[in-house]
């Protein structure tokens, strides 16, 4: 584990994964995620053994072993911290963000806040333009910042899922007896972060491309046809307002990715070896 601590006292922790010289990518991961998460971690290396790539995995702000911000929720702050971390790795990187993280990444590409970003991956951001699916309740933060402030997580991880996120009820009612149920807990105070990334791009509302102009590096957006219409159509819009991208959707790919059919297309892009090359 490395640590970099930014300039507003934030501690991040990060692994780095040295597989070549084919350049640097850091993984943004979305809600509930952190950098040991197996799948994180599965990709990681994957990346680094078959494509020679340098692979930053970090804890975002309040995940892990990264410090927080409680209270203070504001998506400036995480790109930020990814600026942070761009600058510690060598000041040039491309960026892979998966769901919020995509959005995340999207984000800090168009803000012109952070220098060196060479590439972006988007895997299917959570994006909500149109009304034909979910969409989250527009006070929505007031009853999770409320759950988190009272540090009832357990709570927090079951209100973000289904009002935040659209899943049944049901089913994270049995996520509750999964080993893995802990560890959402552990991070669930880091879906306020979430929220700031996202809210205002899943009010049913089409993207506008005003928002994305400054995304100028070329970007591949990842979906999967095993994800729900949602996913799918958010996929699409995104890459219709983006100044330079390209979509792929890859069969028996979902929301929950097997990894080895993610990377091909996300390794291929960032080295420059196929169609999806920018």
């Amino acid at each position: 584990m490395e640590t970099v601590i930014t300039p507003a006292g934030i501690t991040l922790a990060f692994d780095r994964y040295v597989g070549g010289d084919a350049g640097t990518v850091i993984v943004i991961g979305g809600a509930f995620s952190y950098r040991k998460f197996p799948k994180m971690v599965e990709l990681a290396e994957k990346l680094a053994d078959e494509y020679r790539l340098t692979v930053i995995n970090y804890d975002r702000r309040g995940r892990g072993d990264s410090s927080d911000s409680p209270g203070v929720y504001d998506v400036d702050n995480e790109i930020d911290d990814i600026a942070a971390i761009v600058e510690a790795v060598g000041g040039s990187a491309a960026l892979f963000g998966w769901s919020s993280g995509a959005g995340l990444a999207l984000q800090a590409a168009a803000s012109g806040r952070v220098p060196g970003i060479t590439k972006v991956i988007a895997f299917e951001p959570p994006f909500v333009v149109n009304h034909e699916n979910f969409v989250p309740p527009a006070d929505l933060h007031v009853t999770l910042h409320k759950l988190i402030a009272e540090d009832r997580r357990g709570e927090t991880v079951k209100f973000y899922m289904t009002k935040g996120m659209g899943m049944p009820r049901a089913m994270v009612a049995v996520m509750r007896f999964t080993p893995f149920w802990k560890n959402l807990k552990a991070v669930s105070p880091a879906a306020g972060h979430d929220w700031a990334i996202m809210g205002r791009f899943m009010t049913g509302e089409p993207l506008r491309a005003a928002d994305w102009s400054g995304v100028t590096v070329p970007t591949l957006v990842i979906s999967g046809a095993k994800s729900g219409d949602l996913l799918r159509t958010a996929a699409r819009a995104a890459t219709a307002v983006l100044p330079d991208a390209q979509h792929v959707e890859l069969a028996e790919l979902s929301h929950n990715p097997n990894i080895a059919i993610l990377t091909p297309s996300a390794g291929e892009f960032l080295t420059g070896t196929a169609q999806f090359a920018g």
